[in-house]
């Protein structure tokens, strides 16, 4: 079964940061900065926080896993965003 995660990280090096941000392209969608919308089956969360945990420092580096629960539209609809909408495709796909 899938769930929906938010998914923050506040990383201190901008070497390290740029490999998360890549790593985590893989597993959601970027909606800002450093925070990220998954949908995520438990062996997909157990690798993406696998390797998320390789790319940090554990004494400079945090990483939030907020679990929203298995109904998508229930997840996106809890999510209130101030100011600028995210920007959605077509497909509802966030756009990078």
């Amino acid at each position: 079964m899938r769930r929906c995660f938010l998914v923050a990280y506040d990383v201190s090096d901008q070497k390290r940061w740029r490999k998360i941000f890549k790593a985590m392209g893989g597993y959601g969608e970027w909606w800002q900065y450093s925070t990220w919308f998954c949908i995520l089956r438990d062996a997909d969360k157990i690798r993406m926080q696998r390797e998320l945990e390789e790319f940090m420092n554990h004494a400079e580096d945090q990483v939030i896993i907020i679990d929203l629960g298995p109904d998508e539209e229930a997840a996106r609809e809890s999510v209130t965003v101030l100011g600028q909408s995210l920007p959605k495709g077509e497909s509802g796909i966030v756009v990078i």
